[in-house]
C-alpha cells in the first residue's frame, strides 16, 4: 500500500468527520452536568467507569454537595460512600476534594478557564482539563483522547503515536481548530456504537470507505464465520469412523 501523504490523510479526515457528523447531528458530551464544577467531578468519576454509571450516582451527588466548598469540606468517607458504584473510589475522592479545595483557596470557588490553571488542580489531567474547557466554556484548546479516540485513531490511521499526549498533537495537526471539540464526541459515540474495542462493525460502518482498518476487520470476520460453519458441519456430520467394540 502507498503512503499516505499528509493532504491525504487530511482529507480523509474531513471526510470522516463529515460522515459522522450526518450519523450524530446532536454530538455532546454524555456526561450529565448543570455547571462546570458538576462537569469536572463527573470527568473524574468517569474514569474506569462507564459514563450511564456515572450518570446514576451524581444526582444525589451533586444535591448533597452543590458547591466546591461543600466538596472541599465534607468528611472525605462520605464522599467514597457516595461515589463507591463508581469504583476507585478512594483515589476518585482524593482528586475531587483535592481539585475542590484548590478551587476554594486560589480560585474564588470557581473552575479556571485556562489549561494551565486547571492542570494545577490534584487529580487534573490534560484529557479533563480539555473536557472541562471545550464541553463547559467552549474553549478549543485541544483534542480530548481518550479510550475511544485513542482506539479509533489508531484504526483509521490518524496517528500511530502510543501515548496520548502524541496522539493529541497527531490529531489537532489533523483537524481543523473549529473541529476539536466536536471531533472527540463524534469518535467517542462512534468507538461505543459500531467501532467497539472487540468485535467491530465494519460491514454497515459508515467510515468503512474511509477506514484504514475495516477491510482487515472484515476478513477476520469472515474467518470467524467460515470456522464456526466448519464446526457446525463436522458436528451435523458426525465421527468418520468408529472402532468396533471389543466382545
Amino acid at each position: 500500500m502507498a503512503r499516505e501523504s499528509s493532504e491525504a490523510r487530511q482529507a480523509r479526515c474531513l471526510r470522516c468527520i463529515e460522515a459522522l457528523e450526518r450519523s450524530f447531528p446532536e454530538a455532546k458530551c454524555a456526561l450529565r452536568h448543570e455547571n462546570p464544577l458538576q462537569l469536572l467531578v463527573a470527568t473524574i468519576l468517569s474514569a474506569q467507569c462507564t459514563d450511564v454509571r456515572v450518570n446514576r450516582v451524581t444526582p444525589d451527588l451533586f444535591a448533597k454537595y452543590p458547591t466546591a466548598r461543600a466538596f472541599a469540606e465534607a468528611p472525605r468517607r462520605d464522599i467514597e460512600r457516595a461515589i463507591h458504584s463508581t469504583g476507585f473510589f478512594r483515589a476518585k475522592s482524593k482528586s475531587i476534594q483535592g481539585a475542590c479545595r484548590r478551587i476554594v483557596d486560589g480560585f474564588n470557588g470557581e473552575v479556571p478557564r485556562t489549561m494551565e490553571e486547571l492542570t494545577s488542580l490534584p487529580g487534573i489531567g490534560r484529557k479533563t482539563a480539555n473536557v472541562i474547557l471545550g464541553t463547559a466554556f467552549g474553549i478549543a484548546e485541544g483534542v480530548v483522547v481518550d479510550t475511544h479516540v485513542h482506539r479509533l485513531s489508531h484504526r483509521l490511521g490518524f496517528s500511530r503515536a502510543k501515548t496520548p499526549e502524541k496522539i493529541e498533537i497527531d490529531l489537532c495537526r489533523l483537524v481543523p481548530g473549529e473541529k476539536w471539540i466536536e471531533f472527540s464526541h463524534l469518535l467517542i459515540l462512534h468507538g461505543r456504537g459500531d467501532c467497539n474495542a472487540r468485535r467491530p462493525k465494519c460491514g454497515g460502518c459508515v467510515l468503512r470507505g474511509e477506514c484504514l482498518s475495516a477491510e482487515k476487520f472484515l476478513a477476520e470476520e469472515a474467518g470467524r464465520v467460515t470456522r464456526s460453519r466448519s464446526r457446525i458441519q463436522g458436528v451435523a456430520a458426525g465421527p468418520r469412523s468408529c472402532r468396533p467394540t471389543r466382545k
